[in-house]
């Protein structure tokens, strides 16, 4: 896992400074400005707060206690798919409304292909803890779920920061 996660801040890093390379390059069209940023100061409360239930999850479960593993582990799927929602309406505002889509500029094209990425990162994640969900609410937890169960918690943590970074640089500095 810590390989992959190391593969993972390569292929970050790769993205984030060719976005950043790029910024304020191309002014034909649509510009950060244009971006919703109290919707996405929301959004990214919930996924950052979903670091702390994930890790409240899985303390719970390393205590034995399965029913607050499963309250913890369940808030941090929802506060996913409530990032995820707000990064769907987000761009559904982008195209629809101010004509933003990745072959309108070089900004779309940066943006659409830095933070999609991290959107399906995060998309695999909630299918990776909505599996061990049922894993457990099946009653079917081993020790090495329990292991799956602290790696997908690392990734977790891994999405959560791989957007604390996204945000400053898309969010903030590109504005």
């Amino acid at each position: 896992m810590v390989t992959f996660l190391l593969s993972e801040v390569a292929f970050f890093s790769s993205l984030i400074v060719a976005y950043l390379a790029y910024m304020g390059k191309d002014q034909s069209g649509p510009t950060p400005a244009v971006l919703t940023l109290p919707l996405v100061i929301g959004t990214t409360a919930c996924l950052l707060s979903s670091s702390g239930t994930v890790h409240l999850a899985e303390l719970a479960l390393h205590r034995g206690s399965v029913g607050r593993f499963v309250l913890f582990w369940s808030a941090t799927i929802l506060l996913g798919i409530v990032f995820i929602s707000g990064s769907l309406f987000e761009w559904h505002e982008l195209i629809f409304r101010h004509h933003l889509t990745i072959s309108t500029n070089l900004f779309g094209s940066t943006y659409y292909t830095l933070v999609g990425f991290h959107l399906l990162h995060v998309t695999i994640g909630v299918i990776v803890l909505l599996m061990m969900l049922i894993v457990v609410l099946r009653h079917e937890m081993t020790p090495s779920h329990a292991i799956g169960v602290k790696l997908g918690s690392w990734y977790w943590h891994f999405v959560d920061c791989v957007w604390v970074v996204v945000f400053t640089v898309v969010y903030l500095l590109g504005r």
